[in-house]
């Protein structure tokens, strides 16, 4: 009877924890839908051309926003940068002022004037004849059509050396934005995920330089079936959780940026909590990453809070 007892006692053992995993299992939490952690990745590419001189990236360098990574070699665009300034000064000595190159024909108007007075007071006193009077008048005349002939050439001179330091001026600005867009930089402040070029080698407009993106700041894109899109809406806040294997479920807390407005076929690699659904809606739940998240991991999300 004792041997009897004594196999009885680990069979109702084996029962009892049979029966308390059940029960754990049956109390294990549901989620409302499952997703993937993403994000937003900027692909920085050469805006110039020529040998990248200096390019200081590495996988896995934490970068700041605008940020100076790298250059391409100048050279070519200092000289003509140099030779455009050359050309500007060139062009603006040819600029004439007006009132010094017409001084001279001013001032013989103005004697030709006084010597008309002077004539026209002669003539009422008899002592100057009219043909005297009107050939002074006639030389005025004349000296002020030279005058304007003068003036307008000498303008419209200096409107074509201003037109045409004016397209020199562009012409420069055009080769300063060259020379800024030689210097290589982040747009964003993050991390570089991928490095595809090495200094000293030949680059050119769109050869993809690296790859960063604001590790920081993830992105949970879910998908919720059309039951559950009545109980979302944009900025509400939501739990997120991630596996972390034997550590368990760590939970996070995360913010409604975006819903789909069309639904879309169930990918194979989501589940939803109502695995009958064939049609679901993409929202995505941004969570701030305390450096255990990473790209491509899959989430849960909780819309009950």
């Amino acid at each position: 009877m004792a041997t009897k007892k004594n196999y009885q006692r680990p069979a109702a053992c084996c029962r009892m924890i049979l029966l308390l995993l059940a029960a754990a299992c049956s109390g294990e939490r549901k989620y409302d839908a499952s997703g993937v952690f993403e994000a937003t990745e900027f692909m920085v590419s050469s805006e110039a051309s020529g040998r990248l001189l200096w390019f200081d990236v590495e996988e896995g360098m934490l970068l700041a926003a605008a940020q100076p990574v790298g250059c391409v070699d100048t050279m070519q665009l200092h000289l003509q940068r140099r030779q455009v300034q050359a050309r500007i000064k060139a062009t603006q000595r040819r600029y004439l002022d007006v009132a010094v190159q017409t001084a001279a024909l001013e001032q013989q108007i103005a004697t030709a004037k006084t010597e008309l007075q002077r004539f026209e007071n002669l003539l009422k006193s008899n002592a100057a004849t009219q043909k005297q009077v009107d050939d002074i008048s006639a030389q005025a005349a004349l000296l002020e059509k030279q005058l304007a002939a003068q003036t307008a050439a000498l303008e419209a001179g200096n409107r074509g050396v201003a037109d045409e330091t004016l397209a020199l001026q562009a012409q420069l600005a055009q080769l300063e934005d060259q020379l800024k867009k030689c210097t290589v930089a982040s747009p964003v402040a993050g991390t570089a995920l991928s490095k595809y070029a090495q200094q000293g080698e030949l680059v050119a407009p769109g050869k993809a330089l690296f790859k960063v993106a604001n590790l920081a700041e993830l992105t949970l894109r879910a998908y919720i079936t059309s039951g559950q899109l009545s109980q979302v809406k944009i900025g509400q806040a939501v739990k997120v959780f991630s596996d972390f294997g034997e550590n368990g479920m760590r939970e996070y807390a995360g913010t409604v940026t975006w819903i789909a407005d069309k639904a879309e076929f169930t990918p194979k690699t989501i589940q939803t909590r109502d695995e009958r659904a064939n049609l679901v809606y993409a929202v995505k739940i941004t969570v701030k990453n305390d450096g255990y998240l990473k790209r491509g991991m899959y989430g849960e999300l909780s819309i009950d809070n």
